[in-house]
C-alpha cells in the first residue's frame, strides 16, 4: 500500500491540482480513521498540550510532505518519486544523530549514509541539467526529510503516552486537513467534470494509501521507534518503479534503477549493527501500540540491558 501511493497521486493529479489532491487525501484519510474510532469506541485525545503536539506532527508528517509529493510529481514520474522517498531512513538516521537518539555510528553505518546520498546524486544527475524535473525531484527529497522529522517528533511527544494509536492517527489527519484546507483557495477551482479514473484514484489514495497506512505507521513507531519505522521505505522504490512501468507505461531509467540500488544498499548498511553496539535508547513510543490505552498508564519497557 505504501509503494502504490505514488501511482494514485499520479492518477489523481490528472483530475485535481496538487493542493486539491493534498486536501482530499487528508480529508478522506481522517474520515476513514474517525469511522474506525467510532466503530471501536476510541475517543480523540484531549488536552491543549496534546493537540499542540498533534498539529506540529501533522505539519511535518502530513501537510508539508503530502503537498511536496503532489507538487513534485507534476514533473517526476511515480516510480522515481518512490525511489527518492527511500531516502527517508537516511534523513532519520541523520536526525537521530543530531538529537542523540542514535549512537554507535561505526564505519559501516557511516559509509552507508554516504553511499545512500551518493545514490541520490546518481538519480539527480546534476551534470545533465534536469531542469524542471530537478526541482520536482528536490521537492520529493524534501518531503522524505520532512517525514523523518515528523516520525521523530511523533515518537518523542505522542506515542506511548496513554493514547491509542488509532486515536492519535485520526486526530493527526484531522489536524492535517485543517492545515491544508487553509491553502485550498490557492489551488484553484475544482474542475467541473472529474473523470471516473481520477475520482477513483483520489478515493483509494485517501482511504487506503493515506488513512490505513498512516495508522499502520503510527503502530510501527509505537512498537519499533521512529528510526525503524522509517525503514518501511525499503520496499517502496521497488513497488513504485514496477507499478509506474506496468500501469502508467513510464520509461524505465537505468540510471534511476542504479541509483535505487545504491540508495537501498546504503540504507541497509546504516541499519547494520555489530554485537558490540548498544544501539539507540528506546524511543518514548516503544511500547506496544495499544497496550497503554485502557489504563492510561505506560507499560514497563522491556529490559534489554540498557537503562532508560
Amino acid at each position: 500500500m505504501w509503494g502504490s501511493t505514488f501511482l494514485w497521486i499520479e492518477l489523481a493529479l490528472r483530475a485535481l491540482s496538487p493542493l486539491q489532491v493534498t486536501v482530499a487525501r487528508c480529508l478522506l484519510g481522517a474520515g476513514t480513521l474517525l469511522v474506525l474510532c467510532l466503530v471501536t469506541r476510541r475517543h480523540l485525545p484531549r488536552g491543549r498540550a496534546v493537540w499542540g503536539h498533534v498539529f506540529v506532527a501533522a505539519f511535518w508528517c502530513n501537510a508539508l510532505p503530502f503537498a511536496l509529493f503532489s507538487l513534485g510529481q507534476r514533473t517526476v514520474g511515480s516510480g522515481l518519486a518512490g525511489v527518492l522517498n527511500a531516502t527517508t531512513p537516511l534523513w532519520s538516521l541523520l536526525l537521530g544523530l543530531a538529537l542523540g537518539t542514535e549512537r554507535g555510528l561505526r564505519p559501516v553505518r557511516a559509509g552507508g549514509l554516504l553511499l545512500g546520498f551518493a545514490g541520490v546524486v546518481v538519480i539527480f544527475a546534476p551534470w545533465q541539467g534536469a531542469g524542471q524535473a530537478g526541482w520536482g525531484a528536490l521537492a520529493i527529497v524534501a518531503a522524505a526529510a520532512s517525514y523523518a522529522v515528523g516520525f521523530a517528533y511523533m515518537g518523542r511527544h505522542l506515542v506511548g503516552r496513554g493514547h491509542a494509536t488509532l486515536s492519535l492517527s485520526a486526530a493527526q489527519l484531522l489536524a492535517a486537513t485543517a492545515l491544508t484546507g487553509l491553502s485550498l483557495p490557492l489551488g484553484g477551482r475544482p474542475p467541473a467534470h472529474i473523470a471516473p479514473a481520477g475520482l477513483i484514484a483520489v478515493v483509494v489514495l485517501g482511504i487506503f494509501a493515506t488513512g490505513i497506512t498512516f495508522h499502520l505507521t503510527y503502530r510501527i513507531i509505537a512498537a519499533e521507534g521512529a528510526t525503524n519505522a522509517a525503514t518501511v521505505g525499503y520496499l517502496l522504490p521497488v513497488v513504485s518503479l514496477v507499478l509506474g512501468f506496468v500501469v502508467l507505461d513510464e520509461p524505465f531509467s537505468p540510471r534511476a534503477a542504479a541509483g535505487m540500488v545504491i540508495v537501498l544498499v546504503g540504507v541497509g548498511m546504516t541499519r547494520r549493527r555489530t554485537p558490540g553496539d548498544a544501539g539507540p535508547p528506546a524511543p518514548r513510543g516503544d511500547a506496544p501500540a495499544e497496550a497503554s490505552t485502557s489504563s492510561g498508564t505506560r507499560p514497563e519497557p522491556a529490559r534489554c540491558g540498557v537503562r532508560h
